[in-house]
């Protein structure tokens, strides 16, 4: 055999080794992605429309995280968060929108304390989903209500969706970085009971 022959073999080997590589190498990144970011992936692709994109968009979240000092809370200070948290939903029984409109704050307040950047919701979401993917819909869910609050358009089933929903991301900023780890937590199940039909202690219960 020439050998331009035994050349050209040996290109195309070279050519098809580095392509295969390269396709291991997208799909343990993939995989990686998959399982750091949860059902946050599966939004991301759904909302990019692009794999590409979307895994580029989920890596640049991972980076900005990364350049952040996000400090645990010391034990007074999460104890007094925890009883902030317990007078908001001793409120829900008879301010539904004022419970909704404090726990948004309330959780604003524990992410700054630990060091998220609160430039913009948006900003927050996308750092939440590196730390919390198995709650940052919850916030998203919770946020909107709680815009929808302001125009007097969320339902008091709304409201209470929002208030466990601000309690499941709450929890997961109070715990300590040892039990910070993402996909730790379960996704808080919701009541779907009539908030009427309850007692205060019931309530409280609830939102727990």
């Amino acid at each position: 055999m020439a050998t331009w022959a035994w050349i050209l073999i040996a290109v195309v080997i070279v050519v098809v080794a580095a392509v295969f590589v390269a396709t291991q190498m997208r799909q343990r990144r993939t995989t990686m992605l998959r399982q750091r970011f949860g059902p946050e992936y599966d939004r991301t692709i759904d909302e990019r429309d692009d794999r590409r994109a979307a895994e580029a968009d989920l890596r640049d979240r991972q980076k900005e995280r990364d350049r952040l000092d996000i400090k645990p809370l010391a034990e007074p200070t999460r104890a007094r968060y925890e009883a902030d948290w317990r007078e908001v939903q001793e409120r829900f029984v008879d301010q539904p929108s004022s419970a909704v409109v404090a726990a948004d704050g309330l959780v604003y307040r524990v992410m700054a304390e630990r060091g998220y950047p609160m430039e913009s919701f948006e900003a927050q979401a996308r750092l939440i989903s590196v730390d919390h993917p198995s709650v940052v819909e919850n916030y998203r869910f919770a946020h909107g209500v709680r815009e929808r609050v302001e125009s007097q358009q969320a339902s008091t089933e709304d409201m209470r969706g929002a208030l466990l929903r601000y309690r499941s991301l709450f929890d997961e900023l109070l715990q300590s970085d040892e039990a910070d780890r993402p996909g730790d937590a379960e996704s808080l199940s919701l009541d779907a009971a009539d908030r009427h039909d309850r007692s205060p202690r019931s309530t409280q219960e609830g939102a727990r």
